[in-house]
């Protein structure tokens, strides 16, 4: 009885093992080996600021695409791109280095506080609650969700102003600061030549009086800077002023024309003062 017992129960293991045997087969799916040598070239942070969700996803991405044409690892650079597209025999596609640009300039001087806010320090749940500390409901909520967001130790609040502030040198571009923040003050602009870039810096879309009351550095949509612009790189809605980094020539003719000072230029040397032409008066006896 035992050895029939045996028999019977290692006949079923043969006969489970060939159903498992073929559906292995029948439901393999094949997996291109290329894609597990992309992802090692790649840095590995899954921080999804390709695009896809994760490493795996673009790797995946990377070779079943055609064309490298809009694919691109932020963190990586164009040295990863370079290398990956020589490992598939595809040509990288070209792609501007970005960079975060946090988009309020609410200083604790120009935005005064009118309360006190006592719950959880999270600006995505302050969001949900209230309006803020300030007369402002579009500006900066200083909690650090961003802070807390990056990978990268790329963006940090200053104690002084109470605004976060960008190091450039460790900002990948992943995006994941631009999705924390509830207020949608930061966004990925063009890194520009030389690291040098012009942009409104302000969210407000409060009529103009109503604006200046709430922060003295706020856009008021007067419109100065869309008539100054001579490539037409500023449009002006919700009496908010936005300057297109795709059309922008860098020329900074409408900072100087800004009457609150809400346009910022980074990273450019100081204009050089015209000297003063001294006219020689002559005396007549």
């Amino acid at each position: 009885m035992i050895l029939i017992a045996i028999i019977s129960l290692g006949g079923i293991g043969a006969i489970g093992a060939g159903f498992l045997y073929a559906a292995s087969k029948k439901f393999e799916v094949y997996e291109d080996p290329r894609i597990a040598d992309v992802q090692e070239a790649l840095p590995d942070v899954n921080c999804g600021g390709c695009g896809y969700p994760g490493c795996p996803a673009f790797a995946t991405a990377c070779v079943n695409a055609d064309s490298m044409e809009g694919l691109f690892c932020p963190v990586g650079g164009k040295d990863t791109m370079d290398k990956i597209a020589t490992m598939l025999g595809k040509e990288a596609g070209a792609s501007e280095p970005m960079v975060a640009v946090v988009k309020c300039n609410g200083t604790c001087s120009a935005r005064p506080h009118l309360n006190t806010y006592d719950g959880a320090q999270s600006c995505a749940i302050a969001a949900s609650l209230y309006g803020g500390e300030t007369g402002c409901s579009f500006g900066c909520y200083s909690y650090g969700d961003c802070v807390t967001s990056c990978g990268f130790d790329a963006i940090h609040i200053n104690p002084e102003t109470r605004l976060p502030e960008v190091i450039e040198e460790k900002c990948t571009s992943c995006g994941s600061c631009v999705t924390a923040c509830p207020k949608n003050i930061i966004e990925l602009r063009k890194k520009g030549p030389k690291s040098r870039r012009v942009f409104v810096s302000c969210v407000n879309k409060d009529k103009g009086g109503v604006a200046r009351k709430a922060c003295a550095n706020a856009c008021i949509g007067c419109g100065k800077c869309v008539k100054e612009c001579p490539f037409e790189s500023i449009t002006l809605n919700d009496n908010l002023a936005y300057i297109d980094y795709m059309k922008c020539r860098l020329c900074r003719k409408c900072v100087g024309v800004c009457p609150t000072g809400a346009i910022h230029e980074l990273n450019f040397p100081p204009k050089k003062e015209k000297p003063v032409e001294v006219k020689e008066e002559t005396n007549q006896n």
